[in-house]
């Protein structure tokens, strides 16, 4: 009977021991993917060093957004803000047909010694509500060159 309560207790150890390894195992594998981004606030708060890469999530401020079509890049500038803090921003590249001024944009670069952060990459945030445009009608959110 001795024997058979401690080969139990060595497999409910190693089933116990297994579960902590999984665990362990998937934590680190989802942490490496999760992807945070500070707010102007808290890039500000954390006193982030110039040409350290991060990523900032804020409103596009109205009246901020300005766009120049050329070659060899397309750049925009915009200003992003919380509420508190306004950084502006400068990025080269494809713009994304959602952003617009007044709504969500992450986007991710580095701070230059002035202030203005550089993006390598912008992600527009938008919202679930999807409205069809009407026959013919270009949406408002798309701009032209």
């Amino acid at each position: 009977m001795l024997e058979r309560i401690g080969a139990r207790r060595v497999l409910l150890i190693a089933a116990l021991g297994l579960a902590v390894l999984v665990g362990a195992f998937a934590a680190t594998n989802l942490a490496s993917s999760t992807v945070y981004y500070l707010t102007p606030s808290e890039a500000r708060d954390r006193g982030v060093a110039p040409g350290q890469t991060v990523r900032l999530g804020g409103l596009v401020k109205a009246g901020s957004l300005q766009m120049a079509f050329g070659r060899p890049n397309t750049w925009f500038n915009l200003v992003l803000t919380d509420g508190a803090v306004e950084v502006p921003v400068v990025a080269t590249g494809a713009i994304p047909g959602v952003l617009r001024e007044g709504a969500g944009a992450v986007v991710e670069g580095s701070f230059a010694a002035d202030g203005t952060f550089h993006a390598t990459q912008v992600i527009a945030k938008h919202d679930e509500v999807y409205t069809a445009p009407k026959a013919g009608a270009t949406p408002s959110h798309r701009t032209t060159p």
